[in-house]
């Protein structure tokens, strides 16, 4: 017998429709175009059913609150179905996909996000095919983590990254081997699939606690430091250079830095770098922001370092564990280090 896979479709280009001012979700229209493809219908693609949000969304519109809905959601369904497609724009899926990695814990099935970069009204478009082969990936038996699937790539969800506005390319991940290669054949490698583990399903709803990201730039200040890291900001995820440098003399940003981490906000160091991991240990210019409080947040992404921030703080961790989580792996999302986590400074 066939599971039956739930598809949520929350907006983005796949189900747009032309309007006078550009490509628009238009309501009804993607399951009036999915009827038209007898191949969704045949022996090699799962049944499914599928959830037009009442709401459908640009992806730029996307927020927190729309990932605790599409968790909800999942929720609500988990024992219904065998695997699951999220429909989603394909600017912020990335961001959507991390953060569902960290929310849906003890996740034993498929979560396969995918979308497309014209939508599936048009006669030459990439929806036909991510939507048909995201479909056979959500029965699988083997997956059981959040995953993206886009022009023959399965890449874990929180490693990936959209590194292309326009192609059909769009997604890679720097840091991770893709999961799967798909061309004349699914090719999925196992050994980079997340293990099972015994943990009973769950969803943590993202939390609410504000949280930003900043671009490190020539000519950064503390006072540009301050004015973001103001209360009630509770994280900052730091985008550095190289492996995780920052400028430190005659800036004030040490200063601006430290008085953020007395507070008890948690700051993440990331690398601007599209391929490689954060050593605060490698530089001087490094490892001060380790002795400011600033922890490392290795070859996450940004998207994964906000998700699992978000996800952190809705748990009510005290400020020291939600450090040493964010340096520890949990759903595949870093390199282990080679070398013991040392602990950030909290007082």
């Amino acid at each position: 017998m066939k599971n039956t896979v739930y598809v949520a479709y929350t907006g983005g280009t796949i189900g747009m429709a032309r309007t006078a001012n550009g490509f628009a979700p238009e309501p009804g229209l993607l399951e009036r175009m999915m009827r038209r493809l007898p191949e969704l219908y045949g022996d090699q693609v799962p049944d499914f059913v599928v959830k037009e949000y009442d709401t459908l969304k640009d992806s730029a519109d996307m927020s927190p609150a729309d990932w605790t809905a599409i968790g909800e959601d999942i929720a609500a369904n988990y024992d219904a179905y065998g695997g699951f497609v999220i429909l989603h724009g394909t600017d912020t899926m990335t961001y959507t996909a991390s953060a569902l990695s960290f929310m849906l814990e003890g996740l034993a099935k498929p979560v396969i996000f995918t979308g497309s970069q014209i939508p599936i009204c048009e006669v030459r478009n990439d929806a036909r095919n991510n939507l048909i082969t995201s479909l056979i990936l959500a029965d699988s038996r083997d997956i059981r983590e959040v995953c993206l699937y886009f022009n023959g790539l399965l890449l874990r969800g929180n490693r990936s990254t959209k590194v292309h506005s326009v192609g059909f390319d769009a997604f890679t991940s720097p840091n991770y081997p893709a999961l799967g290669n798909i061309g004349i054949g699914l090719d999925i490698h196992a050994d980079r699939l997340l293990k099972p583990n015994a943990e009973p399903f769950r969803l943590v709803r993202s939390g609410t606690d504000p949280v930003a990201a900043l671009r490190v730039f020539p000519g950064i200040t503390g006072d540009v430091i301050r004015n973001i890291a103001k209360p009630p900001l509770r994280g900052l995820v730091l985008e550095c250079y190289g492996v995780g440098n920052a400028p430190r003399h005659g800036s004030g940003i040490l200063d601006a830095l430290k008085e953020a981490n007395d507070r008890g906000m948690v700051i993440v160091d990331v690398t601007q770098c599209i391929r490689g991991s954060v050593d605060l240990t490698g530089y001087a210019a490094g490892s001060w922001l380790a002795d400011a409080g600033v922890i490392s947040g290795y070859d996450m992404t940004v998207e994964a370092a906000l998700g699992k921030l978000l996800y952190l703080l809705g748990r009510q961790l005290p400020v020291a564990e939600i450090k040493h989580e964010m340096q520890r792996d949990l759903r595949g999302e870093l390199t282990a280090p080679p070398r013991p986590v040392v602990e950030a400074r909290t007082d």
